[in-house]
């Protein structure tokens, strides 16, 4: 049983906190018994701590708060590693400065559910091994193709796609769109949308018919409903 803070071990997993951290090691934290179970059926899980003993390393609730990032103290915690995702294929999702943890969660939610193979996020979106964010997708961080790189790289290099970017004065209406083949899909910053030199390298634009009284939509809602749709 581990009940210091200053335990070595603990002081070094309590690092990955920060994101400078988990860049620098390659692990993350997992929060709770569905999570832990996730990184385990994926073969990442390289250590597991907990407060009962059912699973790893028992540890005290002082340890347990100090490698947590919860207000609530999880019964069970894992580290896991940074699965290393580089191919990028099939049906894209790509995001262009996402900085809300709870809504990029949510998106990668949907993007399982609507049959996304790859999402390629920008380098400057929210980074995906945030607690906040592991805990919003439910886990689905698991299912997913997941890569960090240059969007205007990656687009450039696409072939034979059709890449969508929504634009509500001169885009297609999303029930009129019908896809044929593989496409990318671009979503953008929660406050300023995809940037300029990114809406010009697509495609096709898009946009989702409303009522007039509502100007927008979040940014996780609206993805969900245009994967949903180009899914169909």
């Amino acid at each position: 049983m581990i009940e210091s803070v200053n335990n070595e071990r603990i002081k070094r997993f309590s690092k990955l906190q920060n994101k400078k951290y988990r860049d620098l090691e390659g692990f993350f934290i997992v929060e709770g018994e569905h999570l832990v179970e996730e990184a385990k059926k994926k073969n990442l899980l390289v250590e597991v701590f907990s407060l009962d003993g059912s699973d790893g390393t028992i540890v005290s609730e002082a340890v347990m708060r100090k490698l947590s990032g919860l207000k609530s103290v999880p019964k069970v915690l894992g580290i896991a590693k940074k699965p290393e995702n580089t191919q990028i294929k099939g049906n894209i999702l790509m995001l262009d400065g996402i900085q809300d943890p709870g809504n990029l969660g949510t998106i990668i939610r949907s993007a399982v559910a609507f049959n996304i193979d790859t999402i390629v996020a920008s380098l400057d979106t929210v980074d995906v091994y945030n607690t906040k964010t592991l805990r919003s997708s439910e886990g689905m961080i698991f299912n997913i193709n997941y890569v960090t790189a240059d969007l205007e790289n990656i687009i450039k290099n696409l072939k034979d796609y059709n890449v969508y970017v929504t634009n509500v004065l001169n885009g297609e209406s999303l029930d009129d769109i019908e896809t044929k083949g593989n496409y990318a899909l671009i979503v953008g910053n929660e406050g300023s949308g995809v940037r300029k030199n990114i809406q010009e390298l697509a495609t096709n634009t898009l946009y989702i018919p409303m009522n007039d009284k509502c100007e927008s939509l979040n940014v996780a809602i609206a993805t969900s409903i245009i994967l949903y749709e180009l899914n169909k």
